[in-house]
């Protein structure tokens, strides 16, 4: 081989080494990574993380920025987009539909507890006093509006179609509505909104929450199942560094424990946290 094919060799040989190491480097630094950004919903979610995740993290020498969404949408994108290392405010259900749907490679880290939905009403004391033709808002997203369904079928007020998957309900899979209930769905984040326009509203609990809302004010409230429970995302490539792997920590510590029995009464908890 001649002189100028083996310096042609060794400068690509060089600068394929060089790469390597920039990735290497580049994957230690984001493992290492001491600054993190974590987005939530306003409310409940926003709050527990304030109070509780917060102020572990930083006995743990991390430096914690906030960012507050009114949507079920931006967090995932910004998430997936890199603007956020993690986030906390969707359950598992609605977390692997949208990732599925947008293509976005993100997961689930750990569970924490959620505000139950619940039925609200400033026409009505009670789910007994229904009438026919009586409107309710609901959410729109389609795990939650699924989720809605099957709370106002547990209170007897529809049926939805045998065989039909409950996490996949739709109005189009109600059976029974004996009351003619008029369904209107709506972004989760106007529902608080739309009590003096409807007869009952089902809103998600942190939305309630920041809206002013008391959880104890729900004419019902849902008992979540363990897939309704809140999650925090990360990205796949992110899930066993250790800064993922001390926030998943820090959900399943005695101190946030102590913290959500003693601020958080009456959320659902993941079985870990009882």
């Amino acid at each position: 081989m001649k002189t100028s094919a083996l310096r042609r060799s060794f400068l690509a040989l060089s600068i394929a080494a060089l790469s390597l190491g920039g990735l290497s480097l580049e994957a230690q630094a984001q493992a290492d990574k001491k600054n993190l950004v974590i987005g939530g919903t306003a409310g409940s979610n926003i709050d527990q993380l304030k109070l509780g995740i917060v102020p572990i993290l930083q006995k743990k020498g991390y430096t914690v920025k906030l960012v507050e969404f009114n949507d079920y949408v931006q967090p995932n994108l910004a998430l997936a987009q890199g603007s956020l290392d993690a986030n906390f405010f969707q359950h598992l259900v609605y977390l692997k539909k949208f990732a599925a749907d947008q293509k976005l490679d993100i997961v689930e880290l750990v569970q924490g507890p959620i505000a139950p939905l619940g039925v609200y009403s400033t026409k009505r004391k009670t789910l007994a006093e229904v009438k026919d033709g009586d409107r309710i808002t609901l959410p729109n997203d389609p795990s939650n509006l699924a989720r809605a369904l099957v709370l106002l079928e547990q209170n007897k007020l529809i049926t939805i179609k045998p065989g039909v998957d409950a996490i996949r309900a739709s109005e189009k899979d109600v059976d029974q509505n004996p009351h003619k209930l008029k369904f209107i769905p709506l972004e989760a984040a106007q529902l608080p909104r739309s009590l003096g326009d409807a007869e009952y509203a089902i809103i998600n609990g942190n939305f309630a929450i920041s809206s002013g809302l008391k959880l104890t004010e729900a004419v019902v409230l849902e008992k979540p199942a363990d897939h309704y429970l809140n999650v925090v995302a990360v990205k796949r490539a992110d899930k066993d560094t250790q800064w993922a792997k001390d926030i998943a920590e820090a959900y399943r510590s005695k101190e946030y424990k102590a913290v959500v029995d003693s601020k958080f009464q009456g959320y659902a908890k993941p079985s870990f946290m009882q």
